[in-house]
Protein backbone atom coordinates (compact mmCIF):
# COMPACT_ATOMS: atom_id res chain seq x y z
CA UNK A 1 0.00 0.00 0.00
CA UNK A 2 2.19 2.56 1.10
CA UNK A 3 5.70 1.62 -1.68
CA UNK A 4 2.48 1.66 -4.81
CA UNK A 5 0.84 4.78 -3.06
CA UNK A 6 4.70 6.54 -3.30
CA UNK A 7 5.67 4.82 -6.53
CA UNK A 8 2.22 6.46 -8.07
CA UNK A 9 2.75 9.87 -6.67
CA UNK A 10 5.99 9.95 -7.56
CA UNK A 11 5.54 8.82 -11.29
CA UNK A 12 2.81 11.67 -11.44
CA UNK A 13 5.05 14.35 -10.39
CA UNK A 14 8.00 13.13 -13.08
CA UNK A 15 5.60 13.01 -15.76
CA UNK A 16 4.00 16.47 -14.85
CA UNK A 17 7.45 18.05 -14.39
CA UNK A 18 7.86 16.55 -17.78
CA UNK A 19 5.72 19.19 -19.32
CA UNK A 20 6.78 21.92 -17.83
CA UNK A 21 10.50 21.74 -19.19
CA UNK A 22 11.12 24.00 -21.71
CA UNK A 23 8.66 25.68 -20.38
CA UNK A 24 10.00 30.23 -21.02
CA UNK A 25 10.61 32.23 -17.26
CA UNK A 26 7.44 33.69 -18.10
CA UNK A 27 4.96 30.63 -17.83
CA UNK A 28 6.69 29.85 -14.80
CA UNK A 29 6.62 33.30 -13.63
CA UNK A 30 2.76 33.16 -14.02
CA UNK A 31 2.51 29.59 -12.60
CA UNK A 32 3.90 31.26 -9.49
CA UNK A 33 1.74 34.41 -9.75
CA UNK A 34 -1.36 32.22 -9.89
CA UNK A 35 -0.94 30.04 -6.80
CA UNK A 36 0.45 33.35 -4.82
CA UNK A 37 -2.81 35.13 -5.54
CA UNK A 38 -4.74 31.76 -4.28
CA UNK A 39 -3.01 31.69 -0.78
CA UNK A 40 -3.10 35.61 -0.53
CA UNK A 41 -6.85 36.09 -1.47
CA UNK A 42 -8.83 37.06 1.64
CA UNK A 43 -10.95 34.71 1.68
CA UNK A 44 -8.94 31.60 1.16
CA UNK A 45 -6.42 33.00 3.65
CA UNK A 46 -9.03 33.05 6.31
CA UNK A 47 -9.99 29.13 4.94
CA UNK A 48 -7.06 28.14 5.55
CA UNK A 49 -5.94 29.98 8.74
CA UNK A 50 -9.65 28.24 10.29
CA UNK A 51 -9.09 24.91 8.99
CA UNK A 52 -5.50 24.68 10.42
CA UNK A 53 -6.75 26.13 13.92
CA UNK A 54 -9.78 23.82 14.33
CA UNK A 55 -7.73 20.86 13.00
CA UNK A 56 -4.51 21.11 15.12
CA UNK A 57 -5.45 23.10 17.97
CA UNK A 58 -2.34 24.87 17.47
CA UNK A 59 -1.96 29.13 17.67
CA UNK A 60 -4.29 31.53 16.61
CA UNK A 61 -6.62 31.85 13.72
CA UNK A 62 -6.14 35.57 13.37
CA UNK A 63 -2.41 34.86 13.28
CA UNK A 64 -2.28 31.87 11.04
CA UNK A 65 -4.14 34.36 8.73
CA UNK A 66 -1.90 37.27 8.38
CA UNK A 67 1.13 35.38 8.67
CA UNK A 68 -0.08 33.03 5.27
CA UNK A 69 -0.68 36.62 3.86
CA UNK A 70 2.37 38.15 5.20
CA UNK A 71 4.78 35.17 4.01
CA UNK A 72 2.97 34.82 0.74
CA UNK A 73 3.69 38.78 -0.22
CA UNK A 74 7.16 38.39 1.21
CA UNK A 75 7.60 35.27 -0.89
CA UNK A 76 6.58 37.17 -4.25
CA UNK A 77 8.29 39.83 -3.82
CA UNK A 78 11.80 37.67 -3.61
CA UNK A 79 10.90 35.65 -6.05
CA UNK A 80 9.72 38.86 -8.55
CA UNK A 81 12.17 39.42 -11.79
CA UNK A 82 14.39 36.57 -10.93
CA UNK A 83 15.90 34.26 -13.77
CA UNK A 84 15.48 30.63 -13.41
CA UNK A 85 15.27 29.48 -16.46
CA UNK A 86 18.36 28.96 -19.00
CA UNK A 87 21.14 31.13 -18.61
CA UNK A 88 21.51 32.69 -15.35
CA UNK A 89 24.84 34.19 -15.44
CA UNK A 90 27.77 34.41 -17.55
CA UNK A 91 31.40 35.64 -16.64
CA UNK A 92 33.29 36.59 -19.44
CA UNK A 93 36.68 37.50 -17.98
CA UNK A 94 36.47 33.68 -16.66
CA UNK A 95 34.84 32.49 -20.14
CA UNK A 96 32.04 30.65 -17.94
CA UNK A 97 28.06 30.64 -18.36
CA UNK A 98 25.83 29.03 -15.30
CA UNK A 99 22.53 27.53 -16.84
CA UNK A 100 19.64 26.59 -14.11
CA UNK A 101 17.91 23.03 -14.04
CA UNK A 102 15.56 21.91 -11.81
CA UNK A 103 16.27 19.37 -9.15
CA UNK A 104 12.83 17.46 -10.21
CA UNK A 105 10.60 15.67 -7.88
CA UNK A 106 11.19 17.37 -4.14
CA UNK A 107 9.65 15.50 -1.21
CA UNK A 108 8.28 18.11 1.26
CA UNK A 109 8.04 17.26 4.82
CA UNK A 110 5.75 19.76 6.64
CA UNK A 111 4.82 20.34 10.64
CA UNK A 112 1.73 20.81 12.26
CA UNK A 113 2.66 24.53 13.26
CA UNK A 114 1.11 27.03 10.07
CA UNK A 115 0.80 24.26 7.68
CA UNK A 116 -0.44 26.75 5.25
CA UNK A 117 1.86 28.94 5.19
CA UNK A 118 4.64 26.32 4.71
CA UNK A 119 3.07 24.51 2.12
CA UNK A 120 2.19 27.44 -0.19
CA UNK A 121 5.78 29.19 0.72
CA UNK A 122 7.62 26.10 -0.47
CA UNK A 123 5.61 25.71 -3.07
CA UNK A 124 5.73 29.07 -4.62
CA UNK A 125 9.67 28.78 -5.14
CA UNK A 126 9.88 25.19 -5.79
CA UNK A 127 7.20 25.97 -8.90
CA UNK A 128 9.60 29.06 -9.51
CA UNK A 129 12.64 26.92 -10.16
CA UNK A 130 10.57 24.39 -12.44
CA UNK A 131 10.22 21.09 -9.87
CA UNK A 132 7.54 18.98 -8.68
CA UNK A 133 6.46 18.34 -5.24
CA UNK A 134 5.26 15.78 -2.91
CA UNK A 135 4.17 16.85 0.50
CA UNK A 136 4.07 14.45 3.16
CA UNK A 137 1.75 15.74 5.78
CA UNK A 138 2.40 15.83 9.78
CA UNK A 139 -0.87 13.33 10.81
CA UNK A 140 -2.27 16.24 13.09
CA UNK A 141 -2.51 18.36 9.83
CA UNK A 142 -3.56 16.17 7.40
CA UNK A 143 -7.08 17.73 6.27
CA UNK A 144 -5.48 21.19 6.28
CA UNK A 145 -2.10 20.32 4.35
CA UNK A 146 -5.05 18.56 1.37
CA UNK A 147 -7.41 22.10 1.92
CA UNK A 148 -3.88 23.85 0.86
CA UNK A 149 -2.74 21.22 -2.26
CA UNK A 150 -6.38 21.42 -3.43
CA UNK A 151 -5.85 25.13 -3.92
CA UNK A 152 -2.20 25.32 -5.40
CA UNK A 153 -3.40 22.49 -7.62
CA UNK A 154 -6.78 24.64 -8.57
CA UNK A 155 -4.69 27.35 -9.48
CA UNK A 156 -2.38 25.63 -11.44
CA UNK A 157 -5.02 23.76 -13.45
CA UNK A 158 -6.41 27.63 -13.73
CA UNK A 159 -3.35 28.71 -15.75
CA UNK A 160 -3.13 25.35 -17.83
CA UNK A 161 -0.39 23.74 -16.18
CA UNK A 162 -0.67 20.13 -14.39
CA UNK A 163 -2.22 19.55 -11.27
CA UNK A 164 0.66 16.99 -10.95
CA UNK A 165 3.30 18.98 -9.46
CA UNK A 166 2.10 19.76 -6.89
CA UNK A 167 0.39 16.39 -4.38
CA UNK A 168 -0.40 15.17 -1.06
CA UNK A 169 0.86 12.11 -0.40
CA UNK A 170 -2.18 9.89 0.47
CA UNK A 171 -0.60 7.84 3.17
CA UNK A 172 0.81 9.17 6.37
CA UNK A 173 3.12 8.04 9.21
CA UNK A 174 7.32 8.01 9.33
CA UNK A 175 7.59 4.52 7.31
CA UNK A 176 5.74 6.74 4.42
CA UNK A 177 7.47 9.72 4.57
CA UNK A 178 10.81 7.79 4.60
CA UNK A 179 9.77 5.81 1.20
CA UNK A 180 9.18 9.11 -0.28
CA UNK A 181 12.56 11.01 0.68
CA UNK A 182 14.03 7.74 -0.90
CA UNK A 183 12.15 7.56 -4.04
CA UNK A 184 12.56 11.76 -4.53
CA UNK A 185 15.02 13.66 -6.08
CA UNK A 186 15.78 16.07 -3.33
CA UNK A 187 14.02 16.48 0.00
CA UNK A 188 13.04 19.26 2.26
CA UNK A 189 12.18 18.74 5.73
CA UNK A 190 10.81 21.11 8.41
CA UNK A 191 9.36 20.12 11.06
CA UNK A 192 10.62 18.01 14.23
CA UNK A 193 14.33 16.62 14.98
CA UNK A 194 13.20 12.96 14.30
CA UNK A 195 11.85 14.18 10.48
CA UNK A 196 14.66 15.86 9.69
CA UNK A 197 17.08 13.38 10.71
CA UNK A 198 14.97 10.78 8.38
CA UNK A 199 15.47 13.39 5.42
CA UNK A 200 19.61 13.05 6.23
CA UNK A 201 19.56 9.34 6.48
CA UNK A 202 16.92 8.69 3.51
CA UNK A 203 20.40 8.82 0.75
CA UNK A 204 18.67 11.64 -1.20
CA UNK A 205 20.06 14.97 -1.18
CA UNK A 206 18.47 17.28 1.80
CA UNK A 207 17.69 20.05 3.60
CA UNK A 208 16.40 20.35 6.69
CA UNK A 209 15.26 22.64 9.13
CA UNK A 210 16.95 23.09 12.45
CA UNK A 211 15.65 23.49 16.60
CA UNK A 212 15.36 26.79 17.43
CA UNK A 213 14.92 28.42 20.37
CA UNK A 214 16.14 31.73 20.36
CA UNK A 215 17.88 33.56 23.30
CA UNK A 216 18.00 37.73 23.09
CA UNK A 217 20.08 40.06 25.37
CA UNK A 218 18.85 43.09 26.48
CA UNK A 219 21.49 45.33 27.49
CA UNK A 220 21.86 48.74 29.54
CA UNK A 221 22.10 50.78 26.29
CA UNK A 222 19.08 49.39 24.60
CA UNK A 223 15.94 51.06 23.78
CA UNK A 224 13.92 49.03 26.59
CA UNK A 225 10.44 50.14 25.24
CA UNK A 226 11.20 48.64 21.65
CA UNK A 227 13.13 45.61 23.15
CA UNK A 228 10.06 44.75 25.63
CA UNK A 229 7.24 45.20 22.77
CA UNK A 230 9.37 43.94 19.86
CA UNK A 231 10.12 40.64 22.68
CA UNK A 232 6.56 40.46 23.58
CA UNK A 233 4.98 40.33 20.29
CA UNK A 234 7.42 37.81 19.00
CA UNK A 235 6.81 35.75 22.35
CA UNK A 236 3.59 35.98 21.57
CA UNK A 237 2.63 35.88 18.15
CA UNK A 238 0.66 32.81 16.74
CA UNK A 239 0.57 31.55 20.56
CA UNK A 240 4.55 30.98 20.45
CA UNK A 241 4.30 28.04 17.74
CA UNK A 242 7.17 29.70 15.40
CA UNK A 243 10.27 28.19 16.00
CA UNK A 244 11.57 31.42 15.54
CA UNK A 245 9.51 33.04 18.74
CA UNK A 246 11.81 34.52 21.59
CA UNK A 247 12.14 31.59 24.15
CA UNK A 248 14.91 33.29 26.93
CA UNK A 249 15.71 37.10 27.63
CA UNK A 250 18.94 38.05 29.30
CA UNK A 251 18.45 41.86 30.86
CA UNK A 252 21.27 43.62 32.92
CA UNK A 253 20.71 44.18 36.07
CA UNK A 254 20.91 47.63 35.80
CA UNK A 255 17.32 47.62 33.51
CA UNK A 256 16.26 44.73 35.08
CA UNK A 257 12.74 45.89 36.89
CA UNK A 258 12.37 48.58 34.31
CA UNK A 259 12.31 45.74 31.34
CA UNK A 260 9.91 43.70 33.63
CA UNK A 261 7.07 46.49 34.09
CA UNK A 262 7.35 47.80 30.26
CA UNK A 263 6.60 43.74 29.55
CA UNK A 264 4.12 43.86 31.84
CA UNK A 265 2.76 47.49 29.87
CA UNK A 266 2.98 45.26 26.83
CA UNK A 267 0.56 41.97 27.94
CA UNK A 268 2.65 39.86 29.86
CA UNK A 269 2.03 38.54 32.88
CA UNK A 270 5.09 38.27 35.52
CA UNK A 271 5.38 34.98 37.14
CA UNK A 272 6.61 34.50 40.70
CA UNK A 273 8.93 32.40 42.02
CA UNK A 274 5.98 30.17 43.20
CA UNK A 275 4.25 30.73 39.78
CA UNK A 276 7.05 30.24 37.91
CA UNK A 277 7.24 26.23 39.40
CA UNK A 278 3.53 25.73 38.60
CA UNK A 279 4.11 26.86 34.86
CA UNK A 280 6.68 24.37 35.44
CA UNK A 281 5.35 21.50 36.08
CA UNK A 282 1.97 21.86 34.44
CA UNK A 283 4.33 22.53 31.12
CA UNK A 284 6.44 19.59 32.09
CA UNK A 285 4.92 16.64 34.40
CA UNK A 286 7.60 14.65 33.99
CA UNK A 287 9.85 17.58 34.63
CA UNK A 288 11.74 16.51 31.16
CA UNK A 289 8.60 16.10 28.71
CA UNK A 290 6.41 18.70 27.16
CA UNK A 291 3.03 18.71 27.94
CA UNK A 292 1.56 18.61 23.87
CA UNK A 293 -1.87 19.31 24.97
CA UNK A 294 -0.90 23.20 26.26
CA UNK A 295 1.96 23.16 23.06
CA UNK A 296 0.37 26.40 20.92
CA UNK A 297 -2.39 26.99 23.34
CA UNK A 298 -2.95 31.19 24.90
CA UNK A 299 -1.14 32.15 28.09
CA UNK A 300 -4.30 32.33 29.87
CA UNK A 301 -4.92 28.77 28.91
CA UNK A 302 -1.56 27.49 30.21
CA UNK A 303 -1.88 30.34 33.48
CA UNK A 304 -5.37 28.06 33.90
CA UNK A 305 -4.02 25.05 34.13
CA UNK A 306 -1.10 26.03 35.99
CA UNK A 307 -3.46 27.57 38.95
CA UNK A 308 -2.21 30.96 38.21
CA UNK A 309 -5.29 33.41 38.24
CA UNK A 310 -5.06 36.20 36.10
CA UNK A 311 -7.62 38.81 34.70
CA UNK A 312 -10.15 37.34 32.74
CA UNK A 313 -11.28 40.72 31.17
CA UNK A 314 -7.52 41.55 30.01
CA UNK A 315 -5.91 37.95 29.60
CA UNK A 316 -1.92 37.75 29.37
CA UNK A 317 -0.61 37.32 25.68
CA UNK A 318 2.97 35.45 27.30
CA UNK A 319 3.97 34.13 30.29
CA UNK A 320 7.16 35.51 32.08
CA UNK A 321 8.92 33.43 34.24
CA UNK A 322 11.46 34.23 36.64
CA UNK A 323 15.18 32.07 36.12
CA UNK A 324 17.70 32.62 38.37
CA UNK A 325 19.88 30.04 38.01
CA UNK A 326 20.47 29.84 34.09
CA UNK A 327 22.56 27.20 33.88
CA UNK A 328 20.79 25.15 35.28
CA UNK A 329 19.08 21.77 33.90
CA UNK A 330 16.17 23.57 33.75
CA UNK A 331 13.17 22.18 31.34
CA UNK A 332 12.47 25.98 31.29
CA UNK A 333 15.54 26.89 29.47
CA UNK A 334 13.90 24.08 26.87
CA UNK A 335 11.81 23.99 24.10
CA UNK A 336 8.62 25.44 24.63
CA UNK A 337 6.01 26.13 21.93
CA UNK A 338 4.37 28.27 24.11
CA UNK A 339 4.02 32.16 24.73
CA UNK A 340 6.10 31.80 27.70
CA UNK A 341 9.67 33.35 27.76
CA UNK A 342 12.08 32.71 30.43
CA UNK A 343 14.00 35.65 31.92
CA UNK A 344 17.65 35.80 33.79
CA UNK A 345 19.81 38.73 34.49
CA UNK A 346 23.19 39.42 33.80
CA UNK A 347 26.07 41.67 35.68
CA UNK A 348 28.49 41.08 32.90
CA UNK A 349 28.24 41.52 29.00
CA UNK A 350 30.92 38.95 28.22
CA UNK A 351 29.26 36.66 30.94
CA UNK A 352 25.76 37.06 29.08
CA UNK A 353 27.58 36.02 25.40
CA UNK A 354 28.61 33.09 26.88
CA UNK A 355 25.17 32.31 28.40
CA UNK A 356 23.90 32.95 25.45
CA UNK A 357 26.06 30.58 23.46
CA UNK A 358 25.55 28.06 26.48
CA UNK A 359 21.66 27.94 25.78
CA UNK A 360 21.91 27.47 22.03
CA UNK A 361 23.98 25.17 22.05
CA UNK A 362 21.98 23.25 24.75
CA UNK A 363 18.46 23.59 22.96
CA UNK A 364 18.97 25.33 19.48
CA UNK A 365 22.63 25.07 17.99
CA UNK A 366 22.73 27.12 15.01
CA UNK A 367 19.08 28.52 14.56
CA UNK A 368 19.35 31.99 15.84
CA UNK A 369 20.02 34.48 18.66
CA UNK A 370 19.13 38.43 19.36
CA UNK A 371 20.43 41.32 21.09
CA UNK A 372 18.70 44.61 21.50
CA UNK A 373 21.32 47.33 22.42
CA UNK A 374 22.88 50.43 20.67
CA UNK A 375 26.25 49.41 21.02
CA UNK A 376 27.78 47.72 17.18
CA UNK A 377 30.73 46.38 19.03
CA UNK A 378 28.56 44.05 20.88
CA UNK A 379 26.66 43.17 18.52
CA UNK A 380 29.65 41.98 16.88
CA UNK A 381 30.94 40.21 19.86
CA UNK A 382 27.70 38.06 19.92
CA UNK A 383 28.22 37.47 16.32
CA UNK A 384 31.51 36.00 16.55
CA UNK A 385 31.13 34.51 19.46
CA UNK A 386 27.80 32.23 18.90
CA UNK A 387 27.82 29.67 16.66
CA UNK A 388 24.46 30.93 14.96
CA UNK A 389 23.84 31.27 11.64
CA UNK A 390 21.36 34.29 12.54
CA UNK A 391 21.95 37.35 15.14
CA UNK A 392 18.63 39.49 14.81
CA UNK A 393 19.31 43.30 16.42
CA UNK A 394 17.02 45.25 17.57
CA UNK A 395 14.26 43.70 16.22
CA UNK A 396 11.91 40.31 17.39
CA UNK A 397 13.68 37.45 16.17
CA UNK A 398 10.04 36.71 14.89
CA UNK A 399 12.08 38.47 11.57
CA UNK A 400 14.22 35.54 10.83
CA UNK A 401 12.06 34.03 8.57
CA UNK A 402 11.97 37.13 6.45
CA UNK A 403 10.44 40.75 6.67
CA UNK A 404 9.48 43.86 5.06
CA UNK A 405 11.91 45.82 7.27
CA UNK A 406 15.00 44.05 7.15
CA UNK A 407 17.16 42.21 3.95
CA UNK A 408 16.58 38.60 5.87
CA UNK A 409 14.72 36.55 2.32
CA UNK A 410 11.73 35.12 3.55
CA UNK A 411 11.71 31.48 3.52
CA UNK A 412 9.92 28.65 5.69
CA UNK A 413 13.39 26.47 6.30
CA UNK A 414 15.55 28.12 8.65
CA UNK A 415 19.05 26.08 7.87
CA UNK A 416 21.43 25.76 10.94
CA UNK A 417 24.79 24.59 9.14
CA UNK A 418 26.36 22.31 10.44
CA UNK A 419 25.90 23.15 14.16
CA UNK A 420 22.25 21.79 14.16
CA UNK A 421 22.74 19.11 11.92
CA UNK A 422 21.75 20.55 8.39
CA UNK A 423 23.60 20.87 5.45
CA UNK A 424 22.70 24.63 4.44
CA UNK A 425 23.87 27.39 6.77
CA UNK A 426 20.74 30.12 6.51
CA UNK A 427 17.37 30.44 5.04
CA UNK A 428 16.46 28.00 2.26
CA UNK A 429 15.80 30.03 -0.98
CA UNK A 430 14.75 29.61 -4.79
CA UNK A 431 18.87 29.13 -5.11
CA UNK A 432 18.78 25.85 -3.37
CA UNK A 433 16.57 24.67 -5.56
CA UNK A 434 18.16 24.58 -8.63
CA UNK A 435 20.71 22.33 -10.59
CA UNK A 436 23.66 24.47 -12.72
CA UNK A 437 25.46 23.46 -15.33
CA UNK A 438 28.65 25.69 -16.11
CA UNK A 439 30.06 26.01 -19.66
CA UNK A 440 33.64 26.43 -19.77
CA UNK A 441 35.65 28.20 -22.30
CA UNK A 442 38.82 28.41 -23.41
CA UNK A 443 41.38 31.44 -22.18
CA UNK A 444 44.64 32.94 -22.79
CA UNK A 445 46.91 31.16 -19.98
CA UNK A 446 46.61 32.83 -16.83
CA UNK A 447 50.09 30.97 -14.91
CA UNK A 448 50.87 32.20 -11.44
CA UNK A 449 54.08 33.36 -10.21
CA UNK A 450 54.40 30.55 -7.47
CA UNK A 451 56.75 32.84 -5.75
CA UNK A 452 53.58 34.96 -4.86
CA UNK A 453 51.57 31.55 -3.66
CA UNK A 454 54.65 29.96 -1.82
CA UNK A 455 55.61 33.29 0.00
CA UNK A 456 58.10 32.59 2.40
CA UNK A 457 58.50 28.62 1.69
CA UNK A 458 59.54 29.23 -1.90
CA UNK A 459 63.17 27.66 -1.90
CA UNK A 460 64.64 28.03 -5.31
CA UNK A 461 67.58 25.12 -4.16
CA UNK A 462 64.73 22.17 -3.84
CA UNK A 463 63.50 22.67 -7.84
CA UNK A 464 61.79 26.06 -7.03
CA UNK A 465 61.49 27.59 -10.46
CA UNK A 466 59.84 30.87 -11.32
CA UNK A 467 59.08 30.03 -14.84
CA UNK A 468 57.64 27.15 -14.30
Amino acid sequence: MITEAVAQAVRRARTAQARIAGLPQSALDDMVAAVGWAGYREDEAQRIARSSHAETGLGDPDALFGLQRHRVLGMLRDLHGVRTVGVIGEDPARGLVTLAKPLGVIAVATPATAPGPGILCNALPMLKTGNAMVFTPHPRARRTTEETVRLIRSALAAVGAPEDLVQCLEVSGKEATSALMSAADHVVAIGGSGTVRRAYQSGTPAIGAGVGNPTVIVDETADLADAAEKIMTGAGFNNGTSCSSESNVLVHASVAERFRALCAEYGAHLCDADETAWVRKALWPDGTTLDRALVGRTAQEIARAAGIDTDPCAPPAVLVLDCPDLHASDPLLTEKLSPVVTLGVYEDFAEAVETQAALLDRCGRGHSCGIHSSRPERVMAVAARVDTCRVVVNQSTMTNTGSFTSGVPFTTVLSCGSWGGTSVSGNLTWSHLLNCTTVSRPLPERRPDPRALFGRHWDPAHGGDAAA
